[in-house]
């Protein structure tokens, strides 16, 4: 890492925004302040992306917009004699601030799931604040509080692909809780930045979280639906995969033959999530590695016959009702299906935590809810009141 040359400063520009390039490709951008002749660096926490389309040059728009406007209030505050790179920065524009946030996530794969949720919120904040040049001080305990009850009360579902709220789609209690907690990474960023001395969620209670339903299938019913035609034979595959593997349909998307391997009776699967990015190393059942087909070209698609999102839970309707299944099953479910699975055979909490890739254990709880052996074994040791069957 090879920091640019520094050429002497004047009086003039006793502060110099520069960038140093990284080796991912991505330029991050410090502070170079010298005084004194001694010299300091305060790097910034923004980072501009290689450009590679319209989209990429708007994102580094908005970071330098946010760069340029902490150099100008450092020059400030060097000039008022406030020499030194903490100071609360609480002129800078609340909006510049959060929209770097959200496009720094919208640039980097590994956050760029998460992205969607930090840009509803971001439109969602505009329509509860209509001054865009609001500055962090402004945000108070009160206007974060009268956030929290817009959301509550008047929010609706934001649809990024009509730019607009979908005026009879209330959020659900996980979207309220989703945006309101990237409102509060976004204050505590700015408390870690030095942007502001005071928190101003101080006092405003979070959401909380509703619990969601796991929808499974049942061992008969997985038996039904591989004997069931599904309108889509590709769904069908991809989805009895996932129920024997239990990878989510975005890993199973991108899965290239390079990363199925053969090492003894044993086909094994070495990926890395798209969801968390962790490096993950599966085996997987010869009933499972059935469904792979033939092995082709290392950087061919194992799955090559994917739908969207949309006709693949519809194809799965369809297929479901041909089983005899009423349950609301999506592709998602059938990851749902293999925890359950595992745990139904007997596969201990910590083995099915880690082959669902889970980071935290309690993540993988939920399902060891779903299915309660001991609350099964409770209820059937109930003894016979004596009620008669009808004739």
């Amino acid at each position: 890492f090879k920091q640019q040359n520094n050429k002497s400063m004047t009086s003039s520009e006793p502060i110099r925004l520069r960038k140093r390039l990284l080796k991912d490709g991505r330029q991050t951008l410090y502070l170079d302040l010298y005084h004194n002749g001694k010299r300091e660096y305060e790097y910034l926490k923004l980072y501009l992306i290689p450009e590679k389309s319209r989209a990429d040059k708007e994102t580094n728009k908005q970071t330098m917009k946010l760069a340029e406007a902490i150099k100008a209030k450092r020059i400030v505050d060097y000039q008022n004699g406030k020499f030194g790179f903490h100071q609360p920065e609480h002129n800078i524009r609340f909006f510049d601030y959060y929209s770097a946030m959200c496009e720094k996530r919208k640039g980097a794969p590994e956050s760029r799931g998460n992205w969607g949720n930090w840009y509803s919120c971001y439109k969602h904040l505009k329509i509860y604040e209509k001054n865009e040049d609001i500055t962090f001080d402004d945000i108070t305990p009160e206007w974060v509080q009268g956030f929290k009850d817009y959301l509550e009360n008047d929010a609706k579902a934001w649809s990024p692909r009509y730019e607009r709220e979908l005026e009879y789609h209330p959020l659900s209690r996980n979207s309220k809780l989703s945006y309101f907690n990237k409102l509060r990474a976004c204050i505590h960023q700015a408390l870690a930045d030095g942007v502001i001395s005071d928190n101003p969620l101080r006092g405003v209670d979070n959401f909380k979280a509703e619990e969601s339903k796991r929808m499974y299938l049942t061992i008969d019913e997985i038996k039904a639906i591989t004997a069931a035609d599904c309108p889509a034979p590709g769904v069908k595959r991809a989805f009895l995969f996932s129920c024997l593997t239990g990878l989510r349909r975005s890993d199973i998307m991108k899965m290239t033959w390079s990363e199925v391997h053969k090492q003894g009776d044993y086909t094994r699967i070495i990926f890395k999530q798209k969801k968390t990015s962790g490096q993950e190393y599966i085996d997987i059942t010869p009933q499972a590695a059935e469904l792979l087909g033939e092995r082709r070209n290392p950087t061919d698609l194992v799955f090559n016959d994917f739908l969207t999102a949309s006709a693949t839970n519809h194809a799965i309707k369809v297929w479901m009702l041909r089983a005899g299944i009423t349950k609301e099953i999506t592709f998602h479910c059938a990851r749902h299906t293999f925890a359950v699975m595992m745990l139904d055979i007997g596969t201990d909490i910590y083995t099915v935590s880690k082959l669902l890739g889970h980071r935290e254990l309690s993540t993988t709880r939920i399902y060891a809810k779903v299915l309660d052996k001991t609350k099964q074994a409770a209820v059937m040791n109930i003894p016979d009141i004596g009620l008669k069957k009808e004739p």
